[in-house]
């Protein structure tokens, strides 16, 4: 198999994107310098989001308010830039196709799963809200936006707005209607992938 032009570039800004990102969290090491979330930005959107992603996983840099926003990025140019590259090597049918209903016909297991894991994720909105009036222990960022973003967006969204919680942190109101997007982007995909 012959790597184009395209493969050793994406290559290339991985692996610039890794080291970058590593270089630049162990020479900015205040908790508020965000010159490694903006620089994980520009790669990501250059295309570098794998070597970016695993360089954070990697460097054990704690998810905080501070980065949330660019991580919800990230993960989402990740997904886009894949289904990119699924595209440029030809996998998707010859026709385009809009038929959501007899794709969820034919998956039933995947309609029942965002079934559960909507209903999941608005709860824990829901939870956290209820905590946050009590001045109980409350449900981490990470972990609502990781809801969100296995599937959980819709009910994450409906939650937000319906019980008006977290809809002021752009983590939040920004970031769950990306990751809609790119979801929907997704479905879209995989309906016209064939398979």
């Amino acid at each position: 198999m012959k790597i184009t032009i395209t493969e050793y570039y994406l290559i290339a800004i991985n692996i610039i994107g890794f080291v970058m990102y590593r270089i630049l969290i162990s020479v900015c090491s205040r908790k508020a310098d965000k010159k490694p979330d903006i620089a994980a930005l520009v790669l990501s959107f250059l295309g570098g989001s794998p070597g970016v992603l695993l360089s954070v996983i990697l460097s054990g840099k704690k998810a905080e308010k501070e980065n949330m926003m660019s991580r919800v990025i990230i993960y989402c140019l990740l997904v886009l830039q894949i289904i990119i590259y699924l595209i440029t090597k030809g996998y998707y049918t010859d026709s385009i196709t809009f038929d959501l209903y007899s794709f969820l016909a034919r998956h039933k297991a995947f309609v029942l799963y965002l079934l559960i894991i909507n209903i999941i994720a608005f709860s824990a909105f829901a939870i956290d809200k209820y905590n946050a009036v009590k001045k109980k222990f409350r449900i981490k960022i990470s972990t609502l936006l990781g809801l969100a973003f296995a599937g959980g967006s819709a009910g994450s969204l409906i939650a937000m707005y319906l019980l008006r919680h977290k809809t002021q942190k752009k983590y939040f109101s920004v970031g769950v209607p990306l990751i809609i997007i790119t979801q929907i982007t997704v479905v879209f995909y995989i309906i016209n992938s064939g398979l």
